[in-house]
């Protein structure tokens, strides 16, 4: 075995792990002060729900030989996922790394519907959303006998399996749960340096989600690090100035959320493109990204934390910036146009996928007795904090 990729893979694992955290900061300092434990515990419970599945049944169903659409059951709790390995880092630190992969996407998906969904209803979710959605498209673009690998599509870390798929399931979410109460064009931040240190730890904690995607510590890795340091850099840059230009103010939330953009535009590049290309994704994302955020009001939709505009919007370029920016021979700068339609295939599958599945899984939710999607309206007026948990953030002024 690579003990030195080995050691590579488990900071890489940890380091994704804790991006969830950091997401939960970055969600908990957007929302207002009556929430902020509602939208923390989103993020946190997931990495104790979907850990569990994972371990049960996720990851055979994600990464088993079962053909072109699914995986099998050969991996149930983990049996047969070996410690040991001829040649470079153990499955079961594969299935390990991929874990954080799993528990961070539906967190994502969070920022839609908070501050009004129900926490019950919101943990049935996470098990059916891993297991009927997460879990397919991760076979189809990640395993050996997946659909959209065989075709030829190239998603180095996640655009397809995670963005694109938490940022359609979100505006699904944000369509059926309806808008918050009394709220037209979003509420302003409660605690901007939640935010900023929020997307500070998901900018540390995207160097293990992208340079780890090589499963070495070597040469892929290093280029991975750098791009994506590279792309976050310029979207950030783009973000603050485009704010600017359109307020006269260099606003720290839209720093932080430009950034976030470019991590999520270089996933599925960062394997792929060079330090000109990533400045190429970084610099769409910002502006695409921008623009989405400040046109999604014009469509009624309150997803609350734009997690579409962000991760969806953001992951859609990504995937497409991947087949224009690709080096070696492969993307359409280099006089090549099949990856790009490639990706563009798998962009349109997953998006139509994760549409339909998360439409019929929240609508089933929607009608079980004891679940429904929606909190109380006296529990929404109150904050989820005090309705749901039996707990505020704070005391005073903050609570609201």
């Amino acid at each position: 075995m690579d003990t030195g990729s080995i050691a590579w893979m488990l900071v890489a694992s940890a380091l994704v792990l804790f991006m969830t955290p950091g997401l939960a900061f970055f969600y908990g300092g957007l929302v207002r002060g009556k929430n902020v434990v509602s939208t923390v515990m989103y993020s946190f419970v997931s990495m104790g729900v979907v850990s569990v599945i994972w371990v049960l049944w996720g990851y055979s169903l994600a990464f088993g030989e079962g053909g072109a659409f699914i995986g099998n059951f050969d991996f149930l709790g983990f049996k047969d996922v070996s410690t040991e390995s001829e040649d470079g880092i153990p499955p079961m630190l594969f299935a390990i790394f991929q874990m954080m992969f799993a528990i961070i996407t539906p967190a994502l998906i969070t920022g839609a519907f908070a501050e009004r969904f129900k926490f019950s209803t919101y943990l049935v979710f996470l098990v059916l959303w891993i297991t009927l959605v997460y879990a397919p498209v991760a076979h189809w673009v990640w395993a050996g006998d997946g659909w959209i690998l065989e075709l030829g599509a190239l998603d180095f870390a996640g655009g397809t399996v995670v963005h694109i798929n938490a940022g359609v399931a979100a505006i699904v979410a944000a369509y059926l749960v309806g808008k918050r109460r009394g709220v037209d064009r979003g509420v302003e931040p409660h605690n901007v340096p939640f935010v900023i240190l929020g997307a500070g730890i998901l900018w540390f904690g995207w160097f293990g989600f992208n340079a780890g995607s090589g499963l070495a510590a070597d040469g892929l890795a290093v280029s991975a690090f750098l791009v994506t340091n590279t792309a976050a850099a310029t979207a950030m840059v783009v973000w603050a100035i485009l704010g600017n230009i359109h307020t006269g103010k260099m606003s720290g939330v839209g720093a932080a959320t430009g950034a976030v953009a470019g991590l999520v535009a270089i996933t599925p590049a960062a394997g792929f493109v060079g330090p000109m290309g990533a400045i190429g994704v970084g610099l769409g994302a910002g502006v695409l990204t921008f623009y989405a955020v400040r046109m999604r009001h014009i469509f009624g939709f309150d997803d609350a934390l734009e997690v579409f505009a962000v991760h969806g919007i953001g992951g859609i370029w990504g995937a497409i910036a991947t087949g224009i920016f690709a080096v070696g021979g492969i993307g359409l700068v280099d006089g090549d146009a099949e990856l790009l339609v490639d990706n563009v295939i798998a962009v349109l599958a997953t998006m139509a996928y994760s549409l339909v599945a998360t439409f019929i899984i929240l609508k089933v939710l929607d009608v079980v007795p004891g679940l429904g999607l929606r909190a109380e309206e006296v529990d929404e007026d109150t904050g989820l904090d005090i309705a749901l948990h039996g707990e505020r953030a704070y005391v005073g002024d903050g609570a609201d």
